[in-house]
Order: structure tokens, then sequence, then C-alpha cells
């Protein structure tokens, strides 16, 4: 296989939402995940050589993307960026921290290239226009990251799935609803429209996790 394997995994409330409402950071609804569900989350990071988060989980969430609940090493944080829209003070370009790759377009203003690269980030040029996540993967592999986590947002996950880029999804399901038109759930984008078109996955696991019911899928 010519890309890594990707692994999305996400919290979802019972209505299948991320945050608690458009722009609010997922970090919030996260509180509601007890020790033994942060645990699993960790211990999927310190497994993968890679995991992935878009521009805008960034502007909103400002993670660290590390591993803290177990034992392991970070992983290389992956940030698809087409025109290198994220705060120059972001967690993630604390790279002493951990090793940060920034994937942009042609289009990205050189002068945000150089203070990437400045913070001790790679630069990964992926697409004329827009990131081709096809081509980042590829490059990704290429640099040694044979499995990569993906934990969002509903943007990114969209591109993956559409592309046929995902082997798996993790869910950790939080018993909760939180209702509303325009909160985002686990898959944003066009959506494909038919049922012949839909992307199907099967049934791995299901199983008791604390408080939380976590449902793992695998591709057909």
């Amino acid at each position: 296989m010519e890309r890594p394997y990707v692994l999305i995994v996400s919290e979802v409330t019972i209505d299948g939402k991320l945050t608690l409402a458009k722009g609010v950071s997922s970090k919030e609804i996260m509180k509601l995940m007890d020790d033994e569900a942060n645990r699993y989350l960790h211990a999927v990071r310190a497994e993968c050589d890679g995991i992935m988060v878009g521009a805008n989980t960034v502007r909103i969430d400002n993670p660290n993307l590390t591993v803290r609940y177990v034992e392991g090493k970070n992983p290389i944080r992956v940030i698809p960026t087409s025109t290198g829209d994220i705060p120059l003070d972001a967690n993630v370009l604390n790279t002493e921290v951990a090793p940060t790759i920034i994937a942009v377009s042609e289009r990205a203003p050189k002068e945000k290239v150089e203070a990437f690269k400045e913070r001790g980030a790679e630069v990964l040029v992926a697409g004329k226009e827009k990131v081709e996540f096809p081509l980042l993967l590829k490059l990704l592999k290429e640099r040694g990251i044979e499995k990569l986590m993906v934990e969002g947002g509903s943007a990114v996950n969209w591109e993956l799935i559409k592309n046929d880029l995902v082997d798996e999804i993790r869910l950790i399901h939080l018993p909760v609803i939180v209702g509303g038109d325009d909160v985002p759930s686990l898959v944003s984008g066009e959506g494909f429209k038919t049922l012949s078109a839909v992307k199907r996955f099967k049934i791995k696991r299901v199983f008791r996790c604390g408080n939380q019911v976590i449902t793992e899928f695998e591709r057909l």
C-alpha cells in the first residue's frame, strides 16, 4: 500500500455530534470522557506513527496531540491547511514536545511557510490549489508513517472518506444528546446522496469502556 493505514478516532454523542455548538471546542464535550475512555484514546495515539487534525480543529481546540494517559511515544503531528491558516502560537508548533508536519498547497503564503519552518515544523506541499489528501498520504508514507490516526474534524474526515483513504473508524460514544441543526457531526462535506455511493464498513468490535460504548468499524 502506497499510503499509511488510516484510522479515524472520535468521540461522538448519542446524536452523532462532535461539539456542543458550531465553533465551540470539542474539549468541552470531551470533559465527559472518563479515565477509561481517555486511556483508550491515548493508547491508540501511542500505537500510531502520525496523528492528523485539520486547521479548524487547531484554531478552535488548540490541541497538543500528545500521549498522556498511557506510556508511549508521541506520534508525528500532521496538520493539513491549504493556505497555512493556523496561528503561529498554536500548541502543535511547539516542536520540542513532538515533531510536526504542516501540509500546504502551492498558494500558501511564502512568509507563513517560512514561519512554520522557523518553529521547527516540516512543511510539505501537497497540491496546487488545496491539499490533495491522496498525495499527502503518499508523502507521509515516504516519511515512515505507516499508521495514521485522524482525530478530525468533520471536513478532514470527509476528504479522507470520499477519497477511499480510511481503513478503520473507532467511535467513543458519549451518553448525552446535544441537538442543533448546525452542530458539527462526524463527517461534513457535500455527502454522497445516493445509497449506491455511500461508503460501507463492517462492525469489527463493540464494547463498553467505563461509561462509554466504543464501536470499531473496518472498511469492506
